[in-house]
């Protein structure tokens, strides 16, 4: 089953990002859980989280369909350390979020080395930050999303991803997602039938299908390799409608949150819809 949905508005409260969801006729989706440009929001009230578990539930959206984004401003490889405690006390709130909404993923951008340490001492930092975080939680995953390399960005590789992966304790609670759009700006080049096998085995490979724990999915506003992170809407940048047609025909992308980022949001219930055209007799929708 093809889970697809879009990263939609939780405005004036979580309760109405499922609500939101449902009627662009999306089966998953993202929101935030706070204001992703604060450090610090207002808990979540008993009435919210009562509300966004009815409203779920009510449009049948269970937590395997749901992937919460994390704030813009965490940045869990810091290289000074009162930043980097402010990242973690700021991680550790989204998560416990997510505990209290009965969500069972979280997703994150790795971090930033900020051309002040090097990327091996980043990407450690990122793991030991993960782990703390794990040990003061419950149930959550910690989804770790590939980057394009913009700036000092560490994720963009997916060696990056596997080096994190490998200094977390619970492998049961750490996961990937994987942007279309980073993946072909970071130079991974998904859009012919050849690059796409060559990328994903890779993928499996190095990081393994067991810990994809959701997609997004766009197109590029930028070319190959050029790691720039521009997303485009579906069929309208570099990449094109082929690689989102095998995608939706291929069965590793099964039964997990396929999330639009795209920039127009009047777009996204006929993306929605156009990505389920794209599915085949031969594979359930």
């Amino acid at each position: 089953m093809k889970y697809v949905g879009a990263h939609v508005s939780a405005s004036g409260g979580v309760e109405n990002a499922p609500v939101n969801a449902h009627n662009i006729g999306a089966k998953a989706f993202a929101l935030f859980t706070k204001n992703q440009r604060q450090w610090v929001s207002k808990p979540l009230t008993e009435k919210s989280i009562a509300l966004f578990k009815e409203n779920c539930e009510k449009f049948g959206y269970k937590p395997g369909q749901i992937l919460p984004h994390d704030s813009y401003l965490i940045n869990l490889g810091h290289p000074d350390s009162i930043a980097l405690e402010k990242s973690r006390n700021a991680f550790l709130d989204e998560m416990q979020r997510c505990e209290q909404l009965g969500l069972d993923r979280l997703n994150f951008h790795p971090g930033s080395h900020l051309k002040k340490i090097t990327e091996e001492a980043c990407l450690t930092t990122i793991a030991e930050s993960i782990n703390l975080t794990l040990d003061k939680t419950k149930g959550v995953i910690a989804v770790i999303e590939n980057t394009a390399g913009q700036g000092s960005n560490l994720g963009y590789k997916f060696d990056h991803l596997a080096y994190i992966i490998d200094k977390v304790e619970d492998k049961s609670r750490v996961g990937v997602c994987l942007d279309t759009c980073h993946t072909y700006t970071a130079g991974y080049d998904i859009k012919t039938e050849a690059g796409y096998k060559h990328t994903f085995d890779e993928f499996d490979s190095i990081v393994g299908f067991q810990y994809l724990k959701g997609m997004h999915l766009n197109d590029s506003k930028k070319e190959l390799g050029t790691r720039v992170d521009r997303h485009h809407s579906i069929g309208q940048g570099f990449i094109g409608e082929p690689l989102f047609k095998r995608i939706m025909n291929d069965a590793r992308f099964d039964d997990i949150p396929l999330i639009l980022e795209t920039p127009d949001d009047s777009l996204w219930a006929q993306e929605i819809a156009l990505l389920y055209s794209f599915v085949e007799a031969n594979h359930p929708a």
